[in-house]
Formats: structure tokens, sequence, C-alpha cells
């Protein structure tokens, strides 16, 4: 599953999830709530980009 990345340096990992913020492990990008936020640092979904590492 793609990884995202966020402007802070976070990584969205699907098969790791965020699960301190109510996100089962191999939940894809497309699956998260509308809500969700970054755990780090608050951005919003649409501040990622697909992560190429």
């Amino acid at each position: 599953m793609q990884k995202w990345e966020c402007p802070c340096g976070y990584i969205y990992d699907p098969a790791e999830g965020d699960v301190a913020n109510g996100v089962d492990p191999d939940t894809p990008w497309e699956k998260l709530p509308d809500d969700w936020v970054c755990p780090v640092c608050g951005a919003e979904k649409d501040a990622f980009w697909k992560y190429d590492g």
C-alpha cells in the first residue's frame, strides 16, 4: 500500500495505521476519516503527498 508524507516529515504507513488516533493497521489512505489529521503537526490530509522513499 502507498505511504503518504506530511510536510513535517511524518509518514503515514497504511500497514501501521495510526492506532493512537483510532486508525487500525492495514487502513489505506483512501479509507482514512475525512477529519483525520497528522498526529505530529495537525496538518489536514490535503497537505500530504505520495511518499517516494
